[in-house]
């Protein structure tokens, strides 16, 4: 199984990444700064290596030539990603090397393409080295592949099994029935009707909005503490970015003398996500599908906010 190994100091970049490349069939290995990258390159001899350019002690830029100067790995690939990407950042990176630059904060599905890419042509590479000494037999190898052409004849015996019958959802149900059964409340009201302690309940309330989707609440770090809503939507993904995009943008905040991050709305194509700072430990992440309901939504979410925060 390949290796994949992720640098990055932030703790919710590196679950990011290793969300993003569940079901890829790679082991993913992570590092959070420069030094201990250097030493699990050394010891665990990695397939690929995804590291951010500013790390604790040594950069990005460092690792990747420490991978390029070592016998063993020098050929791997090395993805390196930067929240900024200029000429400066490009040349640097072609002076130590790298394969590709990506810009950071990332979808998901560009880094999977990127890491697939790399892998690819690791294979690709890989593949004509071991079958060069035995030039004649590479005439031979061939020959196996038309042997596939009978199977065809013989592909009869092998039916496929009738899939089992899929299981009975039990959740929807549930969840439309509770959302049916709130339908009554009053949006603007939820706040009041929830005075308990108890954080899925508000978080519920919450999604009974017209026009909320999902309601996710995260640490500062990207874990997920507790969700509800679409649950066709993975809350664990938009804990682990949102801490992400917040860090990102209480820097933004720090470094133009504007204090910590309150909240941000950030506008998509098909929706919209609210994002608030739950007092200094939490992050609430909620996700709004129709931009007529984002008056509303921000009235209640911002109503929301000081209940949640005691109930942490």
């Amino acid at each position: 199984m390949p290796k994949v190994l992720v640098v990055d100091d932030s703790l919710s970049v590196r679950k990011v990444v290793e969300k993003a490349l569940t079901g890829l069939g790679v082991e993913v290995l992570s590092a959070a700064t420069g030094t201990e990258a250097m030493e699990r390159i050394e010891r665990e001899r990695p397939d690929i290596v995804v590291c951010d350019v500013i790390l604790p002690d040594k950069d990005g830029y460092k690792v990747c030539e420490f991978v390029r100067a070592h016998p063993a790995v020098a050929r791997i690939p090395v993805l390196l990603i930067s929240g900024v990407v200029n000429s400066t950042v490009l040349a640097r990176a072609a002076e130590v090397q790298s394969n590709d630059v990506m810009f950071k904060p990332f979808a998901a599905e560009e880094l999977v393409r990127k890491i697939e890419g790399l892998l690819g042509s690791r294979v690709i590479t890989a593949a004509p080295a071991s079958p060069a000494p035995p030039a004649p037999r590479a005439s031979v190898a061939p020959p196996p592949v038309p042997e596939r052409a009978p199977t065809p004849s013989t592909a009869p015996p092998p039916p496929a099994p009738p899939p089992p019958p899929p299981p009975v959802p039990q959740q929807p149900p549930r969840a439309a029935a509770s959302r049916a059964a709130a339908e009554p409340i009053a949006a603007l009201e939820v706040s009041e009707e929830f005075s308990g302690d108890d954080l899925k309940s508000r978080l519920e309330s919450l999604c009974t909005t017209p026009g909320v989707r999902l309601a996710a609440l995260a640490d500062r770090e990207g874990f997920l503490i507790e969700s509800a809503g679409d649950h066709a939507l993975d809350a664990e993904v938009a804990a682990a970015l949102s801490a992400c995009v917040a860090e990102s943008s209480h820097g933004i905040g720090r470094d133009l003398a504007q204090g910590g991050l309150l909240g941000m709305i950030l506008e998509y194509q098909h929706g919209m996500l609210l994002l608030h700072a739950v007092g200094r430990s939490a992050l609430l992440a909620v996700v709004v599908a129709d931009a007529s309901a984002l008056g509303k939504a921000r009235y209640v979410v911002r109503k929301a906010l000081p209940d949640l925060e005691r109930a942490l």
